[in-house]
């Protein structure tokens, strides 16, 4: 069954700025700018003044509407990212060779790159291939400090899905395969989530 309307709200905290136009949600704030394009669902989005997004759809269905709140939750991302930012932490684990990374400034043809964008990967159960991971656009990945400086990693973004899509890109280049899973356990994991201020 249709339902008529369905509304939510996405509250815009202090010193962030949103911009609506045709679906496309421009979020800036104190760590920078996110742009994102809803233009495949169907919904009227609007600002209220500069303090709210009102997000409406008329006559969806059940899983359209549930939509509805995804959206709202997408742009609410946006407003973290730009204000607080993502980490995530990951852990190496492994049985007997040690994991060990590299954070090149130069790619595989000499020319540089950003510091921080690159990581390699090497010694993983003993294979002598070289796993080179490159972050997505705004991620920075970096050594853990502390105590677990040699067995742990460091993601920071603004935008949480880029984030975490180059925690995951880590964590499959080091699959184990042709061996017993429950036995090989070794591999890159996340540990830690969530925004920065979290950490402290």
């Amino acid at each position: 069954m249709k339902q008529i309307l369905r509304t939510r709200y996405v509250e815009i905290p202090k010193g962030v700025t949103v911009r609506v136009s045709s679906r496309k949600v421009t979020v800036t704030g104190p760590r920078g700018s996110l742009v994102r394009d809803f233009k495949h669902f169907p919904c009227d989005m609007f600002m209220i003044g500069k303090k709210r997004v009102r997000v409406d759809l008329w006559f969806g269905n059940r899983a359209q509407a549930s939509c509805v709140r995804t959206v709202c939750t997408h742009m609410q991302n946006m407003i973290v990212g730009v204000t607080d930012g993502y980490r995530f932490k990951m852990r190496f684990v492994y049985a007997h060779f040690p994991i060990q990374a590299a954070f090149p400034v130069t790619d595989v043809s000499g020319k540089a790159v950003p510091e921080g964008s690159v990581i390699e990967v090497r010694n993983f159960l003993g294979e002598h291939i070289v796993r080179r991971i490159t972050m997505l656009k705004g991620v920075t990945v970096t050594r853990g400090v502390g105590a677990n400086s040699s067995s742990e990693i460091v993601l920071e973004g603004n935008d949480l899905e880029a984030v975490s899509q180059s925690a995951a890109q880590v964590h499959q280049s080091t699959l184990v395969k042709n061996k017993d899973i429950r036995k090989f356990l070794d591999g890159i994991y996340v540990s830690e989530s969530g925004p920065i201020s979290s950490f402290d």
